[in-house]
């Protein structure tokens, strides 16, 4: 599966527009990341627990942005985006969306 940010693939033909895909992932918070969270924002310095999660959350998202694109028989996906967002409290969600195509092989 061919992922782009872009409208278009270099050196690739769109010979079909599939249509809007997307996946998202939930994730919470757990008292174990919150407790070195809790340091950190004391002290200073990158919160990496919380970056860990979300980016394993941008991994779940795009994986199921695929795997909607290949049920629909696309090769490619482009235009891809992400949005994050607060659910409730202690909690994020990932969304990655983007448009299904399928180029010529």
């Amino acid at each position: 599966m061919l992922l782009s940010t872009t409208d278009i693939l270099a050196g690739k033909e769109i010979v079909e527009t599939i249509g809007l895909v997307k996946g998202n992932s939930v994730q919470s918070r757990n008292i174990g990341r919150d407790m070195m969270a809790g340091l950190r924002n004391i002290v200073g310095g990158e919160m990496k627990e919380y970056a860990e999660m979300l980016v394993r959350s941008r991994e779940i998202a795009t994986q199921a942005m695929e795997e909607e694109a290949r049920q629909l028989g696309a090769n490619a996906i482009v235009a891809i985006r992400f949005s994050t967002s607060s659910v409730m409290d202690g909690t994020s969600e990932v969304l990655a969306y983007g448009t299904a195509v399928r180029v010529k092989e």
